[in-house]
């Protein structure tokens, strides 16, 4: 009798020790690995880009030399285009988390209305139709951005967000990277190059759409450590309903409050990434057929930093990362306005406007992560993103109205010094700050 219990204990514990073991394998393999919902996304966004990149690389040259607009209607035009999500990202965001589940159709009807506009642009040749369908085209980046990051969020457990953020970044950073490049091969074989170029980007995008309607599961699969670390709700605690007030109601806390805030001020002294390249083509007089390959340079070091960059956010705390990411945007815009005209200042100003990306796009969005309930996740996260749109919406304005007046130096120069105390400012807010749980 004895021996037999023995052997019964010796092989209990011997599968209790198999079943630990297993179980530690898993979870092991849950943290370091990325959850398939997204890498399906990180597929729609890489191909999405390829479309949207091949007409954001050529419309600076093409509103500004094609069709004459003034450093001002651009500004308003890169404002609309770059700002005019923000004001359909609660809406987003708020039709995603009410569906409960909704996540994929409401993204998914984004990057249609984006992909139907690219044929428009061929049609348009004044500031207002123009202007109008910049518009309709950003309204579909602000309906789907929120639910998607929502469903890669929701998909990672939350010591992997910042890695899980900085894989998808990385692939959609990819299509960043091909877009300007196909954009620059279509206008070197080609005689009506614009044209081809926003024809090519139409089918481009149908594919996108095509991808995420097969392959991008309806609801968020992967680990589910976040519901195991989650506090347990009392019984009278009923989750919040997904309202647009209650997304607002958000920001009471602290934390959240503090990251809206400071993303907020740093969008209100970010020079829009056309500018950029603008300023460096007159910097250093390059020829307009090369122009549509300088964001190659800050999609290269996107690409290269978005991944290393999100796994230190989860070491060392997303907070210090996203700042970190504005002091390289900072000595970008120092190294413009230095006299200096060597060969190596685009590489250097578009590696740091690269870094600048990398440290805070991804990284923003797996901070607020933290902070917002998984019942509000999309619309959590798309209050971040409005007031973060909504400040490069006025910066455009802004910094378009400023060259116009006194000139790009003076313009340049203003930002600056408005980033460096934003910068400031931001530190002092989130210094206080617990940082954030890690793996």
């Amino acid at each position: 009798m004895y021996v037999a219990d023995s052997r019964a204990s010796t092989s209990t514990a011997a599968q209790a020790s198999a079943e630990g073991t297993a179980r530690r394998v898993v979870a092991g393999r849950y943290r370091t690995a990325v959850a398939p919902t997204v890498l399906a996304l990180g597929t729609v966004s890489l191909i999405t880009d390829v479309s949207s990149e091949m007409v954001t690389a050529v419309l600076p040259l093409y509103l500004v030399a094609g069709l004459g607009l003034s450093p001002l209607g651009f500004g308003l035009l890169d404002g609309i285009y770059n700002g005019f999500s923000a004001l359909v990202r609660l809406a987003g965001g708020h039709l995603a988390d009410r569906g409960g589940g909704r996540h994929k159709w409401v993204a998914g009807l984004g990057y249609g209305i984006s992909a139907a506009c690219k044929p428009l642009l061929l049609l348009a040749t004044s500031l207002t139709p123009i202007g109008l369908i910049l518009a309709a085209d950003r309204t579909g980046k602000g309906l789907r951005t929120a639910p998607r990051d929502a469903l890669i969020s929701l998909s990672s457990t939350p010591g992997t967000r910042g890695r899980a953020f900085g894989v998808h970044r990385a692939m959609d950073t990819m299509g960043a990277l091909l877009g300007p490049l196909v954009a620059f091969l279509i206008l070197r074989a080609t005689v009506d190059g614009y044209d081809a170029v926003f024809t090519v980007s139409f089918c481009v995008a149908v594919v996108g759409v095509l991808v995420l309607v097969l392959f991008v599961p309806g609801s968020p699969s992967g680990p589910k450590a976040e519901k195991a670390v989650r506090p347990t709700r009392p019984a009278t605690d009923t989750p919040a309903r997904p309202t647009i007030r209650a997304a607002l109601a958000l920001l009471r806390r602290r934390d959240l409050r503090r990251i809206t805030v400071c993303a907020l001020l740093l969008g209100l002294a970010t020079v829009s990434d056309s500018f950029v390249y603008l300023l460096l083509q007159r910097r250093l007089g390059v020829p307009d057929r090369w122009f549509a390959l300088l964001p190659l340079g800050t999609a290269a070091a996107f690409l290269l930093l978005a991944i290393p960059l999100g796994w230190l956010a989860d070491r060392v705390g997303r907070r210090r990362v996203f700042l970190a990411g504005h002091g390289a945007l900072l000595l970008a815009y120092t190294l413009l306005l230095t006299s200096w005209h060597g060969a190596a200042l685009p590489y250097a100003v578009l590696l740091l406007h690269g870094t600048f990306y990398a440290a805070t796009d991804g990284v923003l969005m797996a901070a607020a992560s933290d902070s917002v309930p998984e019942e509000l996740r999309s619309s959590g996260l798309a209050v971040v993103q409005t007031g973060q749109a909504l400040a490069r919406f006025a910066c455009s304005l802004g910094f378009g109205a400023a060259w116009s007046m006194w000139g790009d130096r003076t313009a340049l120069l203003a930002s600056t010094a408005a980033l460096a105390l934003c910068a400031a400012v931001s530190l002092t807010t989130l210094r206080p700050a617990a940082e954030e749980a890690t793996a």
